[in-house]
């Protein structure tokens, strides 16, 4: 009997909604991660990007533990010698709620060539409304 290595034609994606109110914002961050990477299928090849489309809605109301809405700081770059910024969670909560749970997404992909697609296909929205609605994504709760 051989191992079976799926091919990138044979690739099937679904369309995944999870609700950001549910679950703090780690445990959300693993199981958005898990769909992306595409872990849990029977068919997966940690070689070909096998994962599905994740739709995640209310960004804004993503909660965390302990003092992490003062504590946790955001470091950003400008490229130039001085440039670094940092902002608290409230502070980017505020202006791009979007950006906490790409950030923390993007931390628990593996660092390869297939981790920029994987992030093409998460859609994060701040709000209960979202732009994918045609494909009609199935709601997964996160425990």
């Amino acid at each position: 009997m051989k191992t079976y290595s799926q091919k990138p034609t044979e690739v099937s994606r679904r369309w995944i909604l999870i609700d950001a109110t549910d679950a703090p914002l780690g445990r959300l961050s693993t199981e958005i991660a898990k769909y992306l990477i595409g872990k849990y299928k029977a068919d997966y090849t940690p070689h070909i990007d096998g994962g599905d489309y994740v739709v995640v809605i209310n960004a804004k109301d993503v909660p965390v533990t302990g003092n992490k809405e003062t504590d946790k700081i955001y470091y950003r770059h400008s490229g130039f010698p001085g440039g670094i910024k940092d902002a608290q969670l409230k502070e980017v909560r505020e202006k791009f709620p979007e950006r906490i749970i790409e950030n923390a997404v993007k931390g628990m992909l593996p660092k390869n060539k297939l981790a920029a697609g994987r992030m093409q296909r998460l859609k994060v929205f701040p709000g209960s409304e979202h732009a994918h609605a045609a494909q009609t994504p199935e709601k997964v709760e996160v425990k």
